[in-house]
């Protein structure tokens, strides 16, 4: 069991849990390490966001200029640049120095999805020996829809709209053939803002999205920690899934290592629940297969 979608540094610094942005000291890769395999992780997946890089800003930078509501620009362009504080070098090379010492970790990167830029992105990502990629949408437009600063334009949007605008572009993103993994396929829920009936129509699109591009969809718990208090994808999503033939892989979307393979346990049941048995690894180099997913309530029998 592998947990495939863990940051080595928080969105904002935390001097007392973390070192200063682009920075890996000693243990500090260790200490995720370690408290996912304490939980029952058997290897982990760094996957740092791609937008943070430096690296890439020449080929992304332009994506937020092109938007039309000025408030959302400017939060978005704000949260950008305080962001951008990361170099691809430093990065791979933490990862796989931690691999070259013996631990479990596979070299991955969250891939945010930049509708017009993404031949650019994927230029640069194909210099580098990444094992996996994971993508995920963080922004319609120029709305960061998860950040908290701007949960007003869930409102002012629509609900049933802000899902049909987020899923169009999850929908693309799952068939570009672009990346391994889907990741947090519902963020849009992050908040807690749900359909008046739940948007089967869109989770259709997607998950045929998702068998054309061959793309698996990971189970996140960090949604778990969120205000939707429930993992991504939603139960009928997953189901709907599963029944597609998608495969998933487990994910704690954690930024600090104490959440590294957070309450894998429950995770497990939920996509045991949905009917799947089996989960995707990634071995070093690229390729992946399924191994059996854990049945945590067989392990304490």
């Amino acid at each position: 069991m592998g947990d495939y979608h863990v940051h080595l540094h928080p969105h904002e610094p935390r001097p007392e849990t973390s070192p200063p942005p682009g920075q890996y000291p000693p243990g500090h890769v260790d200490a995720f390490v370690e408290r996912a395999l304490s939980r029952g992780a058997a290897e982990v997946g760094f996957t740092e966001h791609l937008y943070r890089f430096v690296e890439f800003a020449p080929a992304i930078e332009g994506f937020w200029t092109a938007g039309t509501r000025q408030d959302l620009t400017e939060q978005s362009r704000r949260m950008y640049y305080d962001e951008l504080n990361l170099h691809l070098d430093r990065y791979v090379e933490a990862v796989t120095g931690a691999r070259d010492r013996g631990l479990p970790v596979r070299l991955g990167m969250e891939v945010d999805w930049f509708p017009a830029h993404m031949d650019r992105v994927a230029g640069i990502l194909a210099q580098y020996p990444f094992d996996f990629l994971v993508g995920s949408v963080h922004w319609v437009g120029e709305w960061a829809l998860d950040h908290p600063a701007v949960t007003h334009e869930y409102e002012r949007r629509g609900v049933r709209r802000a899902y049909e605008d987020y899923f169009a572009l999850v929908t693309e993103l799952a068939e570009a053939g672009v990346v391994q993994v889907l990741g947090h396929a519902d963020v849009v829920k992050k908040f807690g803002h749900r359909c008046d009936t739940e948007p089967v129509d869109l989770y259709e699109r997607l998950v045929a999205a998702a068998v054309r591009g061959g793309v698996a969809v990971e189970v996140n718990s960090a949604g778990l920690r969120k205000r939707c208090a429930e993992p991504y994808p939603a139960p009928t999503l997953l189901r709907m899934c599963h029944d597609a033939g998608v495969p998933i892989t487990l994910a704690s979307d954690a930024h600090e290592p104490h959440e590294a393979a957070d309450r894998f346990d429950e995770i497990a049941r939920y996509a045991r629940a949905a009917g799947y048995r089996e989960q995707l690894t990634f071995d070093v180099g690229g390729a992946s297969r399924p191994v059996a997913l854990p049945d945590p309530d067989a392990a304490a029998a």
